[in-house]
Parts: structure tokens; sequence; C-alpha cells
């Protein structure tokens, strides 16, 4: 698995330790193979809040702000190439945003910052959370790999 983190970022280390662990998680308890799991690739980018609300209005239509943002390749791990690089996709989070989240929520941004990019991997794998029931079954997801990786609320 390669995972290429935006150059300056201004996150640190600690905190792209634990996204690794998590990724590494979240591919592996999605049941990708060992081969697959070689060759996967995921770009992630961290912005602020005005870039990312310009990309969520050229991509979504949504002019505003958001925590975080998924560029799936594939619309389900059923469309991967069995050779070759497997590119899962982009992630784009807002620092600014998950900052904000971690006080109102009461938990330290590296645990915001990680659980949003399990988030973004599940989305990249195939996840959505547009119906109640898809919503119920993402959530249970995240934090079962939350508790896996031992970043709990």
């Amino acid at each position: 698995m390669n995972i290429t983190f935006s150059k300056k970022c201004g996150v640190p280390a600690s905190i792209i330790k634990e996204m690794t662990k998590a990724a590494e998680a979240v591919l592996k308890k999605e049941g990708l193979t060992d081969d697959e799991f070689k060759r996967a690739e995921i770009s992630v980018t961290f912005l602020k809040s005005d870039k990312i609300q310009k990309l969520n209005y050229e991509y979504r239509g949504k002019d505003k702000s958001t925590d975080v943002l998924s560029f799936p390749m594939y619309e389900s791990m059923d469309e991967f190439p069995e050779e070759g690089e497997l590119q899962l996709g982009d992630v784009v989070i807002n620092k600014e945003q998950a900052q904000v989240q971690a006080e109102e929520y009461g938990h330290t941004f590296m645990r915001e910052m990680v659980y949003l990019f399990v988030h973004s991997l599940l989305h990249l794998l195939g996840y959505d959370h547009e119906a109640k029931e898809d919503k119920k079954v993402m959530r249970k997801r995240e934090e079962e790999i939350m508790e896996e990786i031992g970043i709990e609320r």
C-alpha cells in the first residue's frame, strides 16, 4: 500500500502515522487480498475551508465548506483491476473543520483527523450513507476500525 500525503501539509507526523495504521486496518478488514493491498494507492490532501468549499461546489454542486471529500476511482471493489496499480482514489480533508469538530465532539484533533480519513477510505471502497440503513452500516464499520486501531471516543 502506498499513501501519498500532500507536501507541506502541516499535519503532525504522529497523525500521519495513525492514518497509515488506519488505512492498513480498513483495507485488511474490507478483505483486500495481499496482492490488492500491495498494489493499493491513495492520495491525501489537507486543505483549509475556503479551498475545500471550492472543490465541494465544483464536484458536488454544494457551495459550502465540508469536513472531507472522497473521490473514488471505482464504484465498488468488484471493479478493481486484477493487475497493475490499484489507485483507490483521492481523499481531501479540511484541517480547520476537523479542529472545530474535535472541540465540538470533545475529543482530540488526532481522533477527528483519523476518523475523517477512515470515513473517506470507506467511501473509496464503495460505502455510502445516503440511505438510513447504509449510514448505520457505515457508522458501525467506522467505529469498529477506530476501536481496532485504539482510537476510541
